[in-house]
């Protein structure tokens, strides 16, 4: 097995000043309209003006980036030729700004020998603290002809360095902070019973879920708690360094394949998702599985009643449930307004599509058709 960490990581107060030391000449900046609206892209640029780096924006990210914005940040990119990538942003725009330096490197790789291509020294500054796409080698971009979200791997897409820097945080509002917040404890429970899960990774996930628990419901009701936002800042790293390493499982692949046709965010598609997720992988109502024995490891690290497995699993489940309502988060889709009809129309195509997500391929519980369905049936309530 292999563990790999690249990204090198800065965190706490000041630390954008790493960007004073870097000796570069064109930078090309990644963000939404709102993160310059909020000023956030001016702290950066601001030092870029201090140290004479020229520099182009490219501020047209929407959430769930689109395929038609990737491909217009990619005329970008290859206009500007620059020699520093840097994002500033939530996930959607980390995820971006990999897509379109993704696919420019592999566009000059059909011009020129793959030797002779230098990749733009890569900093991502998280302004939200739940993707952890900052450290990992993932990206997921929506087809939005087609409805579809597409995930890409590659190593090349992993930043080089990771700004954390909780001021960037700061103006996150309760609803997104509590969304992104269950994105990572998704992240973290999912890497941590995933079939390539290690002593390596268990120590990123266990770390990120206790975090989850202790800060998160902090910086929702009180976002100016920065002891709260650092934390769950981290904690989001922590998360993406496990699951770039360990993979994922059936509640990402479940979330992409709603998320492409429900516009439901990520974070909180996943957090309802959970505790049937998590009742379907450990086989609570049948018989235990291997992930059982994973939960319940979980259950006691957050001192929860586990004197047996199932106990364990039961009190881990429920323990979702209650911090999901503590954030205001639905606990099905009936509650969250979906239509039944639709739904039920719906629910082939989803399953269709989960069972082909990539991320399906390290769910360590064996997955059929008739078990996501099962689990569909009980998200919607």
């Amino acid at each position: 097995m292999i563990f790999q960490s690249k990204t090198e990581i800065h965190w706490g107060e000041n630390s954008l000043k790493y960007l004073s030391g870097l000796k570069s000449q064109r930078a090309f900046v990644v963000a939404d309209r709102l993160m310059v609206k909020l000023g956030l892209v001016k702290k950066v640029t601001d030092v870029l003006n201090e140290s004479n780096v020229k520099y182009s924006v490219f501020d047209e990210v929407e959430p769930n980036p689109s395929v038609s914005t990737v491909t217009k940040g990619l005329h970008h990119i290859i206009k500007n030729k620059p020699d520093l990538l840097i994002a500033v942003g939530g996930g959607s725009v980390i995820d971006a700004a990999k897509a379109i330096m993704y696919f420019c490197i592999k566009t000059k790789e059909e011009l020129v020998d793959r030797a002779d291509i230098k990749k733009p020294w890569f900093v991502a500054f998280p302004t939200t603290s739940g993707t952890g796409s900052e450290v990992t080698a993932f990206s997921v971009v929506t087809d939005e002809k087609n409805n579809v979200k597409i995930p890409l791997v590659d190593n090349i897409m992993t930043p080089d360095v990771a700004v954390l820097d909780a001021e960037f945080t700061r103006t996150v509002p309760p609803i997104v902070t509590a969304d992104t917040g269950m994105d990572v404890l998704s992240h973290a429970i999912e890497s941590f019973v995933s079939i390539k899960a290690s002593d390596y990774t268990d120590m990123y996930s266990r770390k990120a879920v206790k975090d989850v628990f202790s800060y998160l419901y902090r910086a929702y009701i009180d976002g100016d708690d920065m002891i709260a936002r650092q934390k769950m800042q981290q904690a989001s790293c922590m998360a993406g360094i496990s699951f770039t390493n360990a993979g994922l499982g059936i509640n990402h692949s479940l979330a992409h394949a709603i998320g492409g046709i429900y516009k439901i965010s990520h974070g909180r598609i996943n957090a309802m998702l959970l505790p049937y997720v998590i009742e379907f992988n450990s086989g609570i109502n049948n018989t235990l599985t291997n992930s059982a024995q994973r939960y319940e490891v979980l259950a006691d690290e957050l001192t929860l009643p586990c004197q047996t497995t199932r106990e364990g699993v039961l009190s881990l489940i429920e323990a979702i449930k209650i911090l999901n309502a503590k954030l205001g988060i639905p606990l099905t889709l009936k509650e969250y307004g979906i239509d039944r009809l639709e739904y039920l129309e719906n629910i082939d195509v989803i399953i269709k599509r989960a069972l082909e997500d990539v991320c399906t391929l390290t769910n360590q519980t064996k997955v059929t058709y008739e078990g996501l369905k099962s689990v569909m049936y009980k998200l919607y309530g």
